[in-house]
């Protein structure tokens, strides 16, 4: 499995897409997020993500990621290899997390914000 994962580090932001769309996985096993963009970012370029069952994450992810605690180093590898071996899995991946990303957009988050205020203010 070790042949397959590649730390890049820093990315600048121009170069995500290019990384996302050049992956098998994206594997996100965060303590803590305020949103979780990199999760939104890789399933919008249609790459399987495993991440975190903590913060926000699962909102994100939706039912369109792999979700587990990010300390669970067994369930991290036994989800990764899950994935490389299952074809179908993560195709079906891929389409749910195109689905998943496309419910976020700014529009939508403006318009849920002004409600939101609306109704506090009413």
């Amino acid at each position: 499995l070790s042949e397959h994962i590649v730390f890049p580090g820093y990315l600048p932001q121009e170069d995500l897409p290019l990384w996302y769309n050049a992956s098998d996985l994206f594997v996100y096993p965060s303590h803590f997020e305020g949103f979780g963009l990199p999760v939104l970012e890789a399933m919008a370029c249609g790459t399987p993500v495993i991440t975190s069952n903590v913060s926000s994450l699962p909102e994100v992810a939706g039912e369109a990621g792999i979700l587990l605690h990010p300390t669970d180093t067994e369930a991290l590898n036994q989800a990764m290899q899950t994935v490389f071996r299952n074809a179908n899995l993560a195709r079906d991946m891929r389409q749910k997390g195109l689905v998943q990303a496309a419910k976020f957009n700014w529009r939508k988050t403006a318009a849920q914000t002004a409600q939101i205020y609306r109704q506090t203010l009413s």
